[in-house]
């Protein structure tokens, strides 16, 4: 009985679970550049994309402590913490996958719309979330000004731009799959922030009337 107390007692963050996932993200891609080898500049811009946002997303940990405290704190147990490596640290790599097994050349288009994409929503994902850590670590309230100012989850329209263009540089509509289920997942969450922070803050409802909920100006 008591053994099977302990086997049962494990606890991490879902931070942590998060971190190895990302970790497990890279092994993938380097497994598949094993494998299928690297053959054109879709490969190698690929790599570069993914293995750098995992990269920075660690590194941003080490260079903001107080993330450790704000984001992802919630213990969870073994079966969850499988979950998020499949999830988060497998799936997560699917496009890497229709990269690696792309054949066609990369396009300039390709280029042209995957870098902006990657750039720019990589620059609103961590600016959004450094403002709000600053100001939560500051003791503010609600975050509405800044790049907050017109979209209520431009944290999470930033991550969409970042993994839609790990899409398009794949080439596959079947890559499309990854930022088509995390949108669904980020929907569900907009619809259960959006009900605590109308209970938590009374100026909530004063800011949706000035801001959209993830795409700027349309919804």
């Amino acid at each position: 009985m008591e053994t099977a107390t302990k086997s049962s007692g494990f606890q991490v963050t879902q931070l942590t679970a998060i971190n190895v996932a990302k970790i497990v993200t890279i092994f993938c891609l380097i497994a598949l550049a094993l494998i299928y080898g690297v053959n054109d500049e879709r490969q190698v811009i690929y790599l570069c994309l993914h293995i750098s946002y995992c990269l920075w997303w660690l590194l941003e940990q080490w260079l903001f402590p107080q993330r450790r405290q704000q984001l992802f704190t919630e213990k969870i147990g073994i079966l969850t913490f499988l979950t998020v490596i499949l999830f988060v640290g497998v799936f997560y790599s699917l496009p890497g996958y229709f990269a690696f097994t792309n054949s066609n050349p990369v396009t300039y288009l390709t280029i042209a719309i995957t870098l902006p994409l990657y750039i720019f929503g990589s620059l609103i994902n961590t600016g959004a979330d450094v403002q709000k850590m600053v100001a939560k670590s500051m003791g503010s309230g609600l975050v509405k000004d800044g790049i907050w100012r017109s979209v209520r989850h431009v944290n999470y329209l930033g991550d969409l731009m970042r993994y839609t263009s790990f899409s398009v540089m794949a080439g596959s509509l079947w890559a499309f799959l990854l930022p088509g289920v995390i949108t669904l997942l980020y929907l569900q969450r907009i619809s259960q922030k959006e009900q605590a922070m109308t209970a938590k803050y009374p100026d909530f409802a004063a800011y949706q009337q000035n801001s959209s909920r993830l795409l700027p100006w349309i919804w």
